[in-house]
């Protein structure tokens, strides 16, 4: 029963679980055509929601966006990875760490990346083990999140300066509360990499004591010595032309909700598929919170 009403929602917005038809007037075949990846389900109802995020946003993007093709597919990973062959961007939204689904597939994406396949990774997906997949994401994205140097903190971020950029495109400052990661691993000293949220976390964000993901000496001197502004959201331009984009928030599933927080993501998402972003960004209706909750997973 659990799987049919998944299957029904996906129906319901026009999806299935590996092709849709655009809501684009441009026909398929000359669309940009964005693959959403959503990871399994984890956490409680309205956490970690990456089926129903993914059916969200690329929806979002069929209908307000022209050009452009973007489907979902089976949680966690493909069954035809061929259907990331023609790909112009991914976007993977999922838990990771050692169990991130890209780790068995780092050769085949190193591949589609380096022939110029946009990349996009939201919340968890951002975090891989240090060593060769975290060497892989910041070749492809710019930077990740690594345990014992990133942590990952609630708390309310207000973003109300923005860097000349096209992900920033028609953004407005905006107050929400999230699990924002910060104190990431970058590339170090690379131009093409542009910080596009930033914020000084409070004090409070490190009230944990050090672990894995709560505390280090090194994030410490950071936020509460230095003062530093933490990136929380950033933009990569690969050398060959390729585009990353990373953004830590997305924990919670009603901040899509926010037009702001959702412009910024859905900017970001284009970008990466080399469409050009709208003056105003991409401008979309605000969900109900009844179609959020419809979205989200059921109790089995």
């Amino acid at each position: 029963m659990f799987h049919f009403l998944r299957l029904l929602i996906l129906v319901m917005f026009g999806f299935s679980t590996i092709s849709c038809s655009s809501q684009s007037t441009v026909s398929k075949g000359k669309a940009k055509k964005i693959v959403f990846i959503p990871g399994n389900d984890s956490h409680g109802l309205g956490e970690h929601e990456h089926l129903g995020g993914c059916i969200l946003l690329s929806r979002l993007i069929n209908e307000n966006v022209q050009g452009v093709h973007a489907i979902v597919t089976e949680q966690n990973w493909p069954k035809d990875t061929t259907i990331l062959d023609d790909a112009d961007a991914i976007v993977m939204y999922s838990d990771g760490g050692d169990a991130h689904m890209a780790i068995p597939h780092l050769k085949h994406l190193d591949r589609l990346m380096d022939k110029g396949v946009g990349l996009v990774n939201l919340h968890y997906a951002v975090e891989v083990p240090k060593g060769e997949p975290g060497n892989y994401f910041l070749k492809w994205v710019g930077g990740y999140f690594e345990t014992y140097w990133s942590i990952n903190p609630f708390f309310t971020a207000t973003y109300d300066i923005f860097p000349k950029h096209p992900i920033t495109s028609g953004v407005k400052p905006f107050t929400i509360r999230d699990e924002w990661y910060y104190h990431m691993r970058f590339k170090e000293n690379d131009k093409n990499l542009v910080s596009i949220l930033q914020v000084l976390p409070p004090d409070s964000s490190l009230s944990r004591p050090d672990g894995e993901h709560s505390g280090n000496p090194a994030v410490r001197e950071a936020v509460l010595v230095k003062k530093e502004p933490q990136t929380t959201a950033w933009a990569y331009t690969r050398a060959g032309g390729g585009r990353g984009f990373g953004f830590t928030g997305a924990h919670v599933h009603d901040n899509w909700l926010n037009d702001d927080f959702r412009k910024l993501v859905l900017n970001a998402i284009i970008w990466t598929a080399k469409v050009t972003v709208p003056a105003d960004g991409v401008v979309s209706p605000t969900p109900s919170k009844a179609e959020l909750d419809s979205l989200r997973k059921k109790d089995k």
